[in-house]
């Protein structure tokens, strides 16, 4: 089968053609940060409207590198949500039109089942069961997995998401957008063990997170100390250590209680070198494997999309000729395939 996959639900048009004898044959992505840069978050309608002039474009381009045309696709998968309502509804408009118009069956996506599976786009996939590590700008949840649709939600971000407070604690030190890789960049430079900062929600059971607590933790070294580079880079090292040791203590504890030998990291903040060091580093101790997307499938993307869509429409789900979106949608909701 081979699907066409939409990713519209935020910041980023995604688009990528998914053949499930195949794999992926081509995709393409267009980011927005240069466009929400200068406000230093997104700005939700300029986000739409820059879907709008991008989304066709991108299908055809797709298209044409996989050699393919839209009547010769077998499905069509957009993202429905969760993400920025006017962002989410040019992708499935697009998206469903597009299928009725090449006569082929369409399917609305999650977009953080989307994250969940993108790790199974690589050569050496990991097998169900396990536990996934969903971290990004709007999400930081552990999850236990049994099969597609299968979901268990073990721990979630009760104020900030671990990407959001990146973007928020880059925004103090006066640093670029999007957060994490510029405070990534700065943490470079910085000298370990100046400044001790807390791990959220660790001195106490549960694998729930809260990282709004760092931010201003953050913000109150900032104002207690000099305001030289040197300093800056100090507490950005501080900082993503705090939040890359505060995720592997939970996906640690998350192993232990399910019992499971296999961890899934996705999402945007998964690209984080130090986050993926602490990971892999706690895995070896446990006798776990841990799986990550290629790093230009931790960001959002039409392949996750594609993959997504593939299985449940070879499972004989497909969306009616109405279409939506939905802002705010548990992945507990979905169907188990």
């Amino acid at each position: 089968m081979r699907v066409l996959g939409i990713e519209t639900s935020c910041d980023e048009t995604g688009v990528a053609v998914y053949d499930s004898e195949k794999g992926l044959l081509a995709h393409t992505l267009y980011s927005q940060i240069a466009l929400h840069a200068e406000y230093g978050g997104v700005v939700p309608e300029l986000a739409s409207r820059d879907h709008v002039r991008k989304i066709l474009p991108l299908v055809q381009q797709v298209l044409a590198e996989a050699g393919l045309t839209g009547e010769e696709l077998d499905g069509l998968a957009y993202t429905a949500g969760p993400g920025l309502m006017g962002a989410l509804l040019v992708g499935a408009g697009v998206g469903r039109s597009l299928a009725y118009a090449w006569g082929i069956p369409a399917v609305a996506v999650h977009h953080m089942e989307g994250h969940l599976l993108a790790p199974m786009l690589e050569a050496n996939p990991p097998a169900f069961p396990f536990v996934a590590l969903l971290v990004s700008g709007g999400h930081t949840q552990l999850i236990q997995v049994e099969g597609i649709g299968k979901y268990l939600l073990l721990g979630d971000s009760l104020d900030d998401a671990a990407g959001e407070a990146f973007d928020k604690a880059a925004k103090m030190m006066g640093l670029g957008y999007p957060g994490g890789p510029a405070i990534s960049k700065l943490a470079e430079k910085g000298q370990a063990g100046r400044f001790k900062f807390p791990r959220p929600m660790c001195d106490r059971p549960g694998l729930d997170f809260s990282f709004s607590g760092l931010k201003t933790f953050t913000l109150n070294t900032l104002h207690d100390s000099a305001g030289d580079e040197q300093t800056k880079a100090d507490i950005a090292l501080a900082f993503e250590q705090a939040v890359a040791d505060t995720l592997a203590i939970k996906c640690r504890r998350a192993l232990e209680q399910t019992g499971s030998h296999r961890l899934v990291v996705a999402g945007g903040v998964s690209a984080n070198q130090r986050l993926r060091q602490k990971l892999d580093a706690m895995c070896k101790k446990e006798g776990a494997e841990v799986y990550y997307p290629r790093l230009e499938f931790c960001t959002d993307n039409g392949a996750m999309i594609a993959f997504a869509g593939c299985q449940r429409l070879v499972a004989g789900q497909q969306e009616a000729l109405s279409f939506g979106a939905t802002p705010r949608w548990a992945l507990e909701e979905l169907d188990a395939i």
